[in-house]
């Protein structure tokens, strides 16, 4: 809307008293009783005043105050609109602050639980390594103080330290061997093979440790002599010799030991099967781990490092295979594994 001039403002009041002013003469002019003209005037007066100011205010006020009430008027659905929005984008940044929340909450637990597994294989590390360090300690002190011109002692120690020595070297060896199948460094010398004719070869070097407890070592029912696979043969003997070792050091006197072989179309699945003592469900889930042991003080007296297990996952990883366990606490265990068929 336009502004009005002061100018305008000024005519308007003066026009507005010269009609007041004319109008009263008039009255005084012809009504020369006074009291009546009075009583005519005040009203005619009181009348076109608020008129005139009726008219000043409709025009300089409220049309300047109306259109500011239709902008207030206009604007409430837009701050109920706005307000609604912002309450939708505080509900999306709740939303995403707790499930950023969540998701960290599960990072944090996990890096504790990696830093748990770290601590408890450089503890594992130092206990295994420890151990045969001081028994050659122990066996050379007793030769340099005198044990070496006992020939009852002599070669007993000299024996035993070499013992210690190659378990040492064992564990190197098998900590290696791991590094390099995890950094991919290892590379796989892929050839076709019988794996019967390779199981047989196994049972055979094992065949001395398994009757110790008499366990017989097997094949399953119908097990195909002709099986032919492709993969790292060095390697794949190493998995196999694992497993068997693995199952005899946890099975039972007089139990069995049983290989079988299933035909899944261009896979061949291998199954060691024991009836021996079982994992338990709550360390299943960690029989692969370097070090982990079920039953530490048993497979310490078999002579095991803690690493075979943990090197049979990695090389069939590394032959893009899987490997599974399943396992009865009392009834025994089984481990299965694949292979590509040649």
């Amino acid at each position: 809307m336009k502004s009005i001039a002061p100018q305008r403002i000024v005519g308007y009041i003066t026009i507005t008293f010269l009609v007041l002013a004319l109008l009263f003469f008039l009255i005084n002019y012809f009504s020369p009783n006074l009291p009546i003209s009075l009583l005519i005037t005040i009203p005619l007066f009181t009348g076109i005043a608020f008129s005139a100011v009726n008219h000043l205010i409709s025009l300089f006020i409220y049309a300047k105050i109306k259109p500011i009430y239709k902008s207030i008027h206009n604007f409430k659905p837009g701050i109920k609109e706005s307000q609604d929005n912002h309450d939708d984008i505080f509900s999306q940044v709740n939303r995403e602050v707790a499930e950023w929340m969540k998701g960290k909450t599960m990072e944090i637990q996990q890096l504790r639980q990696l830093e748990k597994y770290r601590r408890e294989f450089l503890g594992n590390v130092s206990h295994e390594l420890k151990t045969p360090v001081f028994n050659i300690q122990g066996y050379i002190l007793t030769l340099l103080e005198g044990g070496i011109d006992d020939p009852a002692i002599n070669m007993l120690y000299l024996e035993r330290t070499e013992r210690s020595i190659d378990r040492m070297i064992s564990i190197i060896e098998d900590l290696e061997a791991i590094s390099k199948l995890e950094s991919g460094e290892l590379e796989l010398n892929i050839t076709k093979f019988n794996i019967y004719q390779m199981v047989e070869e196994a049972f055979d070097l094992q065949e001395v440790r398994a009757d110790k407890r008499k366990i017989k070592l097997k094949f399953g029912k119908s097990a195909d002599k002709n099986i032919f696979v492709k993969g790292d043969k060095p390697r794949i003997f190493q998995v196999i010799s694992n497993l068997i070792v693995n199952s005899i050091n946890y099975g039972i006197d007089g139990g069995q030991t049983t290989i079988s072989f299933y035909d899944m179309d261009n896979l061949v699945l291998v199954e060691v099967r024991d009836n021996g003592v079982g994992i338990s469900e709550r360390d299943l889930p960690r029989v692969f781990e370097r070090f982990y042991r079920a039953d530490k003080s048993r497979s310490r007296e078999q002579g095991g490092t803690g690493l075979g297990l943990a090197i049979v996952k990695h090389i069939i990883e590394a032959h893009k295979q899987t490997i599974n366990v399943n396992s009865t606490p009392g009834k025994g265990t089984s481990f299965t594994f694949t292979l590509e068929k040649a």
